[in-house]
C-alpha cells in the first residue's frame, strides 16, 4: 500500500492547509508545486516519465516537477526532486510563479501554482542517474527541435509542459535570471 503524502493546498483565501496528493488531482484542488528546467546553454535537458507513474505515464517533461510536501519550502523540494529523479544536486535559481489547470487522464485534474526554478550546467559533464521508477529516458534538446516536435506530436508531451512553451515559447523565463 502506497504512504499517503501531504502537499499544500491552497484555499480560497490564499491560506495553506495540507491535502492528501491524490485527493487533490480528483478534486482539482489549487495546491503548490514546483518545476525545474535545466539548461546547457540553449538546450534543455527533458525526461520521459515513468510508464508506472499515475498519471502522464510515458510522456515528456520538463527536467522534473513535483509537490512539496506539508510544511517544505518549494526552494528544498526543488532540489530534492532533482535528486529523487534524476540522481544530482545543482544550485538553483528561482523565478516567477504561474498558475495553470489541466486535465491529465484517468479522472485527474492538475491545478497548481508552480514556482520555476533553472540551473546552467555542463551536459558533457553532469552526472545523470535517472530513477526507473520516476524516469523511462532523458535527452537534451533545443528550444526549436522542442517546438517542432510538440507541434506535431504534442499527445507526447505533459499538458503542463506544453502548457509553460505556450507562455514561455523561447524559455525566456530563464534567461532573466
Amino acid at each position: 500500500m502506497t504512504e499517503s503524502i501531504y502537499i499544500p493546498a491552497i484555499a480560497g483565501d490564499g491560506s495553506l492547509f495540507p491535502i492528501e496528493k491524490m485527493q487533490a488531482h480528483l478534486d482539482g484542488q489549487l495546491h503548490l508545486a514546483v518545476s525545474v528546467f535545466v539548461f546547457d546553454g540553449d538546450l534543455l535537458l527533458i525526461q520521459k516519465r515513468a510508464a508506472s507513474k499515475y498519471h502522464c505515464a510515458g510522456l515528456w517533461a520538463n527536467t522534473c516537477c513535483t509537490h512539496p510536501h506539508w510544511d517544505e519550502t518549494v526552494e528544498h523540494c526543488a532540489e530534492r526532486r532533482l535528486t529523487e529523479e534524476l540522481g544530482f544536486t545543482l544550485p538553483l535559481t528561482r523565478h516567477q510563479t504561474v498558475e495553470y489547470a489541466a486535465d491529465v487522464g484517468e479522472g485527474l485534474k492538475e491545478h497548481e501554482r508552480v514556482t520555476l526554478f533553472s540551473a546552467q550546467v555542463d551536459s558533457q559533464t553532469l552526472q545523470v542517474e535517472p530513477v526507473a521508477d520516476e524516469v523511462d529516458e532523458v535527452r537534451w534538446i533545443t528550444p526549436g527541435e522542442l517546438l517542432r516536435e510538440v507541434r506535431e506530436r504534442p499527445q507526447d508531451f505533459t499538458p503542463w509542459f506544453r502548457i509553460y512553451l505556450q507562455r514561455f515559447p523561447g524559455l525566456s523565463f530563464a534567461e532573466a535570471a
